[in-house]
């Protein structure tokens, strides 16, 4: 597996996360576990540690870690450079329910502290021991973007589906895009952009993106995302989301034989046992894709991630394929605890 790929994590005082340890992720990781354990916590905790790459990016992952969820537009506007500044749209809070983000990966170590000092608040950025104090009139701004993508359950933006097929087109992939969307929905012949908005042919007639369902728009966003994340990493919130379960090991397939391709590392969450799977299907069956050659991941390549409660803290079980394939085989309960 690649070098860039994170192995382990360290998370204090995020959320729910107290004291947290995870070691031993893959290529390619699934998170599982009941609600409201940390699923999405996890992945926005590795999602903002490895986007950290300075300061400025840094800013960025806290402010889109604190808006994700309920303003994603808006978010996307403020990332591309849009009229409204940082500070019109983005004070930067104490996080929900921590004032402290405070992780470290095998790749990097971050904190991001907020305190009110008099009625001041004032902003503590770490990075790798590297210190930033300052408060809003001072603090800096960069835009947002390259191989480091998150996938909320909200899915992407069409400004980023414009962007994203950029690197689609660059691979001459345009086809292999096409002919895929036909697993989801056989009335669909082609994706294009047109007049700088995302448009599906469905039965000979161009139809906008958000006038389809959102298992076609999902389906889309994670593959045009992968080709974007080349040799970065994928954060997919929801993986099924709006996926028939009767093609979540085809939609696995893609993911698997891309991620090695692009060498991406992925991140997901579900809760559904139909996509748990589907994922063991997809690495062990012949299942049909339009790829010139299937690739069948290594089993240390292929994680479950587990997470559950012991005595009021959040802990986690990994396995690895061969483990997983045992546990589905044998319908154990992996969803949680």
């Amino acid at each position: 597996m690649s070098k860039h790929f994170i192995r382990e994590i360290e998370i204090k005082n995020f959320k729910c996360f107290k004291n947290f340890k995870a070691e031993g992720f893959g290529r390619v990781n699934l998170i599982g576990g009941k609600n409201n354990v940390g699923k999405t916590a996890l992945m926005e905790a590795l999602f903002t540690n490895i986007y950290s790459i300075n300061l400025g990016y840094f800013v960025v992952a806290i402010a889109q870690l604190k808006n994700r969820r309920n303003i994603l537009e808006n978010l996307d506007s403020y990332i591309y450079g849009d009229s409204m500044t940082f500070k019109e749209k983005f004070i930067i809070e104490p996080l929900k329910n921590s004032q402290i983000f405070n992780v470290k990966t095998d790749i990097r170590e971050t904190c991001f502290v907020c305190e009110n000092k008099n009625g001041i608040i004032e902003y503590l950025f770490e990075i790798d021991k590297q210190q930033f104090t300052f408060n809003l009139e001072s603090i800096p701004y960069i835009r947002g973007t390259g191989n480091k993508i998150f996938i909320s359950t909200n899915g992407l933006t069409n400004r980023n589906i414009v962007t994203y097929y950029a690197s689609v087109q660059k691979e001459d992939k345009e086809e292999f895009l096409n002919k895929s969307l036909q697993i989801i929905d056989s009335s669909i012949s082609k994706f294009k952009i047109l007049e700088d908005k995302p448009y599906c042919k469905v039965n000979e007639e161009y139809i906008q993106l958000t006038e389809l369902g959102d298992g076609v728009k999902h389906f889309i966003s994670i593959i045009l995302a992968l080709y974007q994340a080349k040799d970065g990493y994928l954060f997919i919130d929801e993986i099924g989301n709006g996926i028939h379960h009767s093609i979540l090991d085809k939609l696995w397939n893609i993911i698997l034989t891309l991620a090695k391709e692009q060498t991406v590392q992925v991140f997901a969450t579900t809760h559904s046992d139909e996509c748990i799977r589907a994922l063991v299907t997809a690495n062990t069956e012949n299942v049909k894709t339009y790829q010139p050659k299937e690739h069948i991941l290594e089993d240390n390549e292929i994680q479950f991630i587990e997470l559950g409660r012991v005595d009021g803290r959040v802990d986690s079980i990994i396995f690895d394929f061969k483990e997983l394939k045992n546990e589905v085989a044998q319908n154990m309960e992996i969803r949680g605890w």
